[in-house]
């Protein structure tokens, strides 16, 4: 029997390299922010957080988004694989897309397991 392919994105280049810079418009407002990833790191050595961080510069300014690891254990349980760190920065973008499109601004996301299934899905990672 033939063993099915598992599509994912591999971890290539250097990690800032992961997503170009990105702009995403207010759904409130006409302001543009101005976004460029930085990097991802395990949150649980730096902030005790059960999660993985990733940073983004929106408009200059830091921004971390800590995504839940119990949704990357419910992926890995699903799928049989881990998650790259290429695969949650796209997670972390998308969330953070979600937020600014909303003017929803702040310095620090706890991304919650839910919400990191959920764009799992949206986005489509397999």
């Amino acid at each position: 029997m033939a063993k099915t392919q598992v599509a994912w994105i591999p971890n290539v280049g250097a990690m800032s390299d992961f997503i170009g810079a990105f702009d995403v418009p207010s759904k409130v407002t006409d302001y543009v922010y101005r976004c460029r990833f930085s990097h991802c790191w395990n949150g649980t050595a730096t902030r005790h957080s059960d999660t993985m961080d990733c940073k983004f510069f929106v408009d200059g300014k830091g921004v971390i988004l800590g995504l839940a690891h119990p949704g990357f254990v419910d992926f890995r349980t699903r799928v049989g694989r881990n998650l790259t760190d290429r695969e949650a920065s796209y997670i972390a973008a998308e969330y953070l897309r979600e937020r600014l499109e909303q003017e929803d601004e702040h310095a620090l996301y706890d991304v919650s397991t839910a919400d990191v299934t959920r764009i799992i899905e949206k986005i489509g990672i397999r």
